[in-house]
């Protein structure tokens, strides 16, 4: 049994290691794709015309404001991602200790509120972080990239 969980915590961290070496070409290729995003998004908002509200400036202007934006928007993806975790994990042994005390049926009740919480954080989130690109007229969406 112990050699076992050893050999998985060697694998885990070997597949660690190898994610961590291979971070950089993943960025890299993040970075083009959020190139070819700003791109795109450009020719569509000079292809609206005088509609939209970023077409007043230079496309080098365009350019930094929407790459920026990206940028922005990934790290709020990131931090986003962390919280849920992080939430869910508290959740998790707050449920079991829970369950401990009442039973399964208390460990049920609690992954259940544990899931609507998270489920919660992770709209107010997404919209916190929509709402001030969209104020400015940017899509999110469009610059995404996963």
């Amino acid at each position: 049994m112990f050699i076992v969980l050893e050999v998985l915590i060697v694998l885990g961290l070997i597949a660690l290691a190898v994610s961590y070496l291979m971070r950089g070409r993943r960025d890299a290729v993040r970075q083009e794709l959020t190139a070819q995003r700003v791109e795109a998004y450009m020719q569509t908002i000079r292809r609206e015309g005088a509609g939209h509200p970023l077409n007043i400036m230079t496309d080098d202007e365009l350019r930094d404001v929407l790459a920026a934006t990206a940028r922005n928007l990934r790290i709020q993806s990131e931090r986003r991602w962390y919280l849920l975790v992080a939430a869910t994990a508290l959740g998790f042994f707050t449920a079991i200790m829970i369950g401990t005390q009442d039973g399964s049926r208390g460990f049920a009740i609690a992954l259940v509120v544990v899931g609507l919480v998270v489920y919660g954080l992770n709209e107010y989130a997404g919209r916190r972080m929509r709402q001030p690109l969209e104020a400015r007229g940017i899509d999110p969406e469009r610059l995404k990239v996963e």
